[in-house]
């Protein structure tokens, strides 16, 4: 399991959090989402055997928030 932490642009509202929350929650592969509002970052437990941090990346930005940068471990 490796785990993926992204800076997102300034979230504004708890609703953009849920959203990003929903978009990664229903990827296959994903085992824990969580998306700090004040810090404006998502964390992301996952499997990279059936997702990448460059995929769920792709995701987040479809739901029309900027990641500014991945980190992984």
């Amino acid at each position: 399991m490796k785990k993926a932490v992204m800076q997102l642009e300034t979230l504004t509202c708890p609703s953009c959090m849920k959203k990003i929350e929903g978009a990664l929650d229903k990827v296959e592969g994903v085992e824990n989402v969580k998306v700090l509002f004040n810090a404006s970052k998502a964390k992301v437990d996952f499997d990279e055997a059936k997702v990448s941090a460059d995929e769920l990346k792709e995701i987040v930005e479809k739901t029309g928030y900027q990641v500014q940068a991945v980190k992984t471990n």
